[in-house]
């Protein structure tokens, strides 16, 4: 076969699709896009909305407890909070040295509920397409992945 020559449409066979890792990162981004795609009208990405919905959760969190939860480095929190303060979502308070208690602001709570509201419709459409599987029991099995391993 030369570089002129057409590719098959055959359709090539996924040497990945039994590993695990490979499926779930599939699934996350297949989830993620769309999401990103219906949050567009709302200015705001998966993370931020992510990030939204824990302040909005745990008003006077600072970043490090939103990275440590999220699983996000802290210096990756910075532009975020930063992104979200510049657009009047959440308000920094002064604690104790370096750190700032993080709320939303009016407009803050405003988005997160319509954020919250297109998250619902969107899980919502993932879950029916895994009708008559046991989501409960796959979130409680994709939570043994997340949560840190004891030795």
């Amino acid at each position: 076969m030369t570089m002129d020559t057409p590719a098959s449409s055959a359709p090539l066979a996924d040497p990945m699709a039994h590993r695990l890792g490979y499926l779930l990162r599939r699934a996350s981004s297949t989830m993620m896009a769309d999401l990103g795609g219906a949050l567009t009208p709302f200015g705001v990405s998966p993370v931020e909305a992510t990030v939204l919905a824990v302040i909005g959760a745990n008003p006077g969190c600072t970043q490090s407890d939103i990275a440590r939860l999220l699983g996000i480095k802290r210096a990756n929190m910075v532009p975020i909070i930063a992104r979200l303060g510049a657009e009047g979502l959440v308000e920094k308070t002064p604690m104790n040295g370096r750190s700032s208690a993080l709320r939303l602001t009016a407009a803050g709570e405003s988005s997160h509920r319509a954020v919250e509201e297109t998250m619902d419709r969107h899980e919502a459409r993932f879950e029916a397409m895994l009708a008559g599987h046991d989501i409960a029991e796959l979130r409680a099995t994709l939570m043994l992945i997340i949560q840190p391993q004891e030795d």
